[in-house]
């Protein structure tokens, strides 16, 4: 892989292709599990696992696969790792786990994964497909980490709340006091889709902004002056 398909892959999985912003996949675990940063985080890095796993398999494999039940095949791998990530989860992060819930398991019918997994992974090399999977899953940690803490900031008035659940002896930040009373409709499904309606709307602005820039800038560097031609000899 060169630096300059290195830095393809990242820009497509961090910005151009988000899978939360500009592909708008996975939109069901998104909503449901960004009422605090810390539970949005923690799910987005067990997706990161599993993405990265799967189109690592599936890149490696993609040879021995027959086209034909190539997506009821891709399902099955993305489950097996996702089973290995829940039982991870419900063994070390057993607090975490509980809160979490259903979500670590639906891991395995996130479009974004088998999104990645068919149009990625079962075309290129096991090498660039981890890649693509891991700068597509960090695309979406970091769409998760500012929705889960605007929501969090504004419906509660803190930041990090449950990281005692991941760092023992840690505790939530309260930005705004004690006498916060809390913006309840931010922790409320239709909080949710108002954050996501602003963060689509604030990327789109900044496209349009780059785009227009970079159609104001010169295409071509103006041509370096030639020395007139000398005139031609006569006899």
């Amino acid at each position: 892989m060169t630096p300059q398909q290195f830095r393809d892959i990242s820009y497509n999985g961090l910005w151009k292709q988000n899978a939360g912003l500009a592909q708008l996949l996975g939109l069901c675990p998104i909503l449901a599990i960004s009422t605090s940063m810390v539970n949005a985080v923690s799910l987005g890095l067990a997706t990161i696992l599993v993405m990265a796993l799967a189109n690592l398999a599936v890149s490696a494999l993609r040879n021995f696969i027959p086209y034909e039940i190539r997506i009821p095949v891709f399902i099955l791998i993305i489950a097996a790792l996702v089973t290995v990530v829940d039982l991870a989860f419900n063994a070390f992060l057993h607090d975490l786990y509980l809160v979490l819930g259903i979500f670590i398991p639906l891991i395995v019918t996130n479009c974004i994964v088998l999104a990645r997994v068919e149009a990625y992974a079962a075309k290129n090399d096991p090498l660039t497909s981890t890649v693509d999977g891991i700068m597509m899953g960090i695309g979406l940690v970091w769409v998760l980490a500012l929705l889960g803490g605007i929501r969090e900031l504004l419906g509660a008035g803190t930041l990090f709340s449950g990281i005692e659940m991941i760092v023992p002896g840690l505790s939530a930040w309260n930005v705004f006091g004690d006498d916060y009373p809390g913006f309840l409709i931010a922790i409320l499904p239709p909080g949710a889709f108002f954050a996501l309606g602003c963060l689509i709307a604030a990327f789109n602005a900044i496209n349009a902004n780059l785009a227009a820039r970079a159609r104001r800038r010169p295409l071509t560097a103006p041509a370096a002056e030639t020395p007139p031609a000398e005139p031609a000899a006569t006899s």
